[in-house]
């Protein structure tokens, strides 16, 4: 959109000749005529708009008319091309040298940098050198395949228009690269850009080079006709065109400007601020109009992009005044965009323009934003003067942001639906990029804040304020922040995550909430209950630490069957060390339908033991049983010796009213097993931290034998054991298996008591039980003896009761050395044995009147258990009517295994004996020494010949010494010794 960028003055009027050439100095202006004069002229006054004079007219300054001057104010010089290159010295305007080899040329250059001037003449380009002097000397000249027309420095190099194209010379050896052709229609065109790049003119369009001809990206100016001369004033490019001269911009795509319509302007010139017009007999100036005047003309037309452009070109001192130029014109642009559609655009001028979120947000009626306690900037902007553009709508959106419905409308309904859908979404994803691109700032600058009320609480010791801080930060849902950093992070984030969920990107909402976020709980929550977000509500309830309300919610979802139970105990891990009250109640929900994971839950969370217990015992007691046996599968050092008592009576309590059912229907088989029992049984087993006296009061006394047993056993009473396996359960093999966990559970050196266990069951098959009535009573006095001396759960401390004879064999078994198969050990046996008149009463009771004794299973245990079992200790137990044919199976293996023993030791012996042996010999070996005396041996002492003389050796074998200088070295350390000894009493 074209505007006024310059104004035209007439500066000069009524020259007498015709002028050929311009050139400015300073505020004056130089005009070269076609009479050879050189004319100065001055402006009237300051102001440079106004007419300017005739300040002084050097009359013949050439003898032929000028082609073209150049001042070059850094050397104070003016140089001129007439019939040759000349140098003027300003602003005396005294000739100080003139190129005489210049004679002819029609084009020059000069470097102001390096001094260097490139001229050309016919097909000949000359180089020269300033000197700093009035001199000038030839550096190079190189030939060119045509008449050059235009010429201009690009750096080292020099960019030539000849005839139809433009090559690149190389200044140091002369090779030329080719540009590109120039058309036709119009002579080459070479222009210098500020940059140091330059513009090539082909036919109307100027195109951008670099230093060495290459193409540039900026793009190109396409001007109404060919140009004649172009001069470069930023931001702008004025061409003189034959008809007028044209105005454009810098800036791509280069619009037009403006258009100046001049006739018959033959040359352009700049000057300080304006640019020079030069017509036959007149000169016009073109004078910048203000920035400011322009920016506002741009503005009020909606040419915003040159409007933004002119901004930046405003001078430092008015660095205040650009900032609000630039914020009012990014402010309208949005709004102009916004409403025209390019939405992330409009976002992008709002971003540019500072101007405050809320003001943005204002566009956004659907966007439900918290109640805000800070008066923003952009309350009191008045952008247009008018209150409709502060309202909360718009015309490119709908109020509600939500599709419209389709159930009942015709055809051009529904694409209207369509299209309203499509608008409302483009408009909220320009609203999240930006939200997005601000959010950095905001986060961090409330973060900040939070960060240094803290460290001022801290160092005064204000643990309340503290405390506050941390709820306002993640505000709780319990009131709104204090503070302007947070409270427009919260309104950031809370819009933010609006936007995300109308636009679907669910994905992106739980990114933000999992995060450090502000978003207000109260407005999200509602949102997110509203549209069903389930797990993005989880993830707010989480970040504001309402996990109760978090977990309720995931435990609706189970029930809904739109989550999984893990689920509930995954949200649990986290709390296991903070809350631990919470994570068992909400542990509950899920314990009966994935255990494992709860129990693991418990065991990595370090939740104790007895608080999951005794919750369980309160709330929940038909898992307390599963959650103890789970904990020990998984972990048994996890659980204390009171949690396994209680597991096990759990069971045992299970066990018994399951069999008080049974009886009361006679239906009861002590070889019949529930799982509950299985249970027991393996526990009692597996197990030790439970109480076994406690438990054997709590069983029948005709029932349960197999749990009595095992309880029997813990209590290191093994004969009333063995004997309830054998008279009781009639399964022998159950007996036997006892015996051989007993054995293999106290390992001994050489077997020493472990043994004894089978010899024992050897004496319960020998001695059949007499009564029930008389067993039951040995228990019921082992019972009250326990509860007089009741010594610690799980103590491997065998008790001392009163037993009969068979345990009184036992206990003498058991003192017994079984080091050696002997008659003795079995006597000694005996012996060790008696023990009081009780013990032998009770046994005499125990074995009396038995029934016939259990040969064959004897038999049997000494044919399997032969290597476990003293030989000699076990036949002195059968009866003497036993054959020792039916002993093969036990003897011989046994006399085998002896025998082995036997030889075996005696080849150690005889090997440890030729072992001594050996190193005897070597000892001796060693001891053997041989010492050779020669004619040239020394004494170490004296250094003086051993000869024939007695002499002695050291250990070592080398050190030779008469032996009389050994026994004199030998008294001079006793004497020394001794006064020593003086010295120190």
């Amino acid at each position: 959109m074209v505007h006024s960028a310059y104004d035209r003055v007439e500066l000069v009027t009524d020259c007498p000749s015709k002028i050929e050439a311009i050139e400015s100095y300073g505020s004056k202006l130089l005009l070269a005529c076609t009479d050879g004069s050189l004319r100065i002229y001055a402006p009237q006054s300051s102001n440079s708009s106004s007419l300017y004079f005739l300040e002084n007219n050097l009359v013949g300054f050439t003898k032929k008319p000028l082609i073209s001057i150049e001042v070059l104010e850094s050397r104070e010089l003016l140089l001129s091309l007439s019939e040759s290159i000349a140098f003027h010295r300003l602003p005396t305007f005294e000739t100080i040298a003139v190129i005489t080899k210049a004679k002819g040329a029609n084009v020059f250059s000069f470097d102001h940098r390096r001094g260097f001037l490139c001229f050309a003449r016919q097909k000949r380009v000359c180089i020269f050198r300033h000197d700093g002097g009035r001199g000038f000397v030839e550096v190079k000249e190189f030939g060119v395949p045509d008449v050059v027309k235009s010429m201009c420095w690009c750096g080292e190099n020099i960019c030539l228009g000849i005839r139809r194209e433009y090559v690149i010379l190389n200044s140091s050896n002369g090779t030329l690269s080719e540009v590109f052709t120039s058309g036709r229609l119009a002579p080459p065109l070479v222009i210098p850009l500020p940059s140091g790049e330059l513009l090539l003119g082909k036919e109307n369009i100027g195109v951008f080079v670099d230093q060495n001809g290459k193409l540039l990206s900026e793009g190109r100016i396409c001007w109404s006709e060919p140009p004649l001369e172009v001069v470069i004033q930023k931001p702008y490019a004025i061409a003189l065109l034959p008809r007028f001269v044209e105005i454009r911009s810098l800036r791509d795509p280069y619009p037009l400007i403006q258009t100046v319509v001049l006739r018959n302007v033959h040359h352009l010139c700049e000057s300080n601020n304006s640019v020079i017009l030069a017509l036959d007999n007149s000169v016009h100036g073109l004078i910048p109009v203000s920035l400011g005047a322009q920016i506002v003309q741009l503005t009020a037309s909606g040419n915003f992009e040159e409007a933004l452009s002119l901004c930046k070109l405003l001078p430092p001192e008015e660095s205040s005044l650009r900032v609000a130029k630039e914020e009012s014109i990014h402010i309208r642009y949005a709004h102009y965009l916004f409403e025209n559609g390019s939405y992330e655009d409009a976002m992008e001028h709002f971003l540019d323009s500072q101007v405050d979120i809320t003001y943005v947000l204002s566009l956004y009626p659907s966007i439900v934003l918290p109640k805000t306690t800070v008066v923003h900037e952009s309350e009191k902007l008045d952008i247009y003067g008018d209150a409709s553009y502060h309202s909360r709508g718009s015309s490119g959106m709908s109020d509600d942001m939500e599709p419209l419905s389709t159930s009942h409308t015709s055809e051009p309904d529904e694409n209207a639906a369509l299209e309203s859908k499509k608008v409302s979404h483009n408009i909220l994803m320009a609203l999240i990029k930006y939200l997005q691109k601000r959010r950095y700032s905001f986060i961090e600058k409330a973060t900040a804040e939070g960060t240094e009320e803290v460290v001022l609480d801290a160092v005064g010791d204000n643990f309340t304020s503290y405390n506050r801080f941390k709820k306002t930060t993640k505000y709780q849902g319990r009131g709104p922040v204090s503070s302007v950093a947070r409270e427009m992070a919260s309104i950031l984030d809370t819009a933010l995550l609006q936007a995300l969920l109308f636009t679907g990107q669910s994905s992106l909402v739980l990114e933000l909430l999992r995060g450090l976020n502000y978003c207000d709980f109260k407005i999200c929550e509602e949102i997110l209950r509203k549209g069903n977000h389930h797990v993005a509500s989880l993830e707010l309830y989480k970040y504001n630490s309402l996990h109760r309300e978090a977990l309720e919610l995931l435990h609706k979802l189970v029930e809904e069957s739109k989550s999984k139970p893990e689920d509930i105990v995954e949200y649990l891990k986290p709390l296991c060390g903070t809350d631990p009250i919470l994570v068992l109640e909400f542990s509950m929900l899920v314990l009966e339908s994935c255990p494992s994971q709860t129990i693991d839950l418990f065991l990595s969370g370090n939740i104790p033991a007895d608080m999951v217990n005794s919750y369980l015992k309160q709330h929940s007691p038909n898992m307390q049983a599963k959650y103890l046996e789970l904990m020990l599968a998984m972990h048994e050092n996890a659980i204390s010796g009171n949690l396994q008592n209680e597991m096990v009576n759990i069971y045992l309590s299970e066990v018994l009213d399951w069999y008080a059912d049974l009886s009361a229907q006679q239906k009861w088989d002590e070889k019949a097993y529930s799982p509950t029992r299985k249970k027991l049984l393996f526990a009692l087993e597996s197990i030790s931290g439970y109480n076994p006296e406690a438990l054997l009061k709590r069983l029948p006394s005709d029932a349960l034998y197999e749990e009595r047993a095992i309880l029997l056993g813990k209590m290191n009473q093994h004969e009333l054991a063995l004997s309830l396996y054998v008279h009781k359960l009639h399964v022998p093999e159950l007996a036997l298996s006892y015996c051989d966990r007993v054995y293999e559970s106290k390992p001994q050196p050489s077997g020493k008591y472990a043994s004894n266990i089978y010899l024992t069951l050897m004496q319960i098959y020998l001695n059949p039980l007499k009564t029930t009535a008389s067993f039951e009573k040995r228990i019921t006095n082992l019972l009250s003896l326990q509860n007089t001396t009741t010594p610690k759960v799980g103590s491997s401390i065998s008790v001392k009761t009163k037993a009969g004879r068979g345990t009184k064999k036992i206990a003498a078994i058991e003192g017994a050395e079984e080091t050696k198969i002997s008659l003795s050990s079995t006597d000694s046996s005996r012996s060790d044995g008696d023990g009081d008149g009780d013990a032998d009463a009770d046994a005499d009771e125990f074995s009396e009147g038995g029934s016939t004794i259990m040969l064959d299973e004897v038999l049997d245990l000494l044919s399997c258990r032969w290597d476990r079992i003293n030989g000699a200790q076990a036949l002195k137990l059968l009866p003497r009517e036993t054959k020792l044919q039916d002993l093969l199976s036990f003897i011989g293996p046994l006399l085998r295994k002896s025998s082995e023993l036997y030889r075996n030791c005696s080849v150690i012996k005889s090997l440890r004996q030729s072992e001594n042996l050996q190193v005897r010999d070597e000892l001796y070996s060693q001891r053997k020494a041989v010492v050779k005396i020669t004619g040239d041996s020394m004494c170490s002492l004296c250094r003086k010949k051993i000869g024939t003389s007695v002499f002695a050796v050291y250990p070592n074998g080398t050190t030779l010494v008469h032996f009389v200088c050994f026994r004199d070295s030998q008294n001079m350390k006793a004497v020394a010794k001794g006064s020593q000894l003086r010295k120190r009493l």
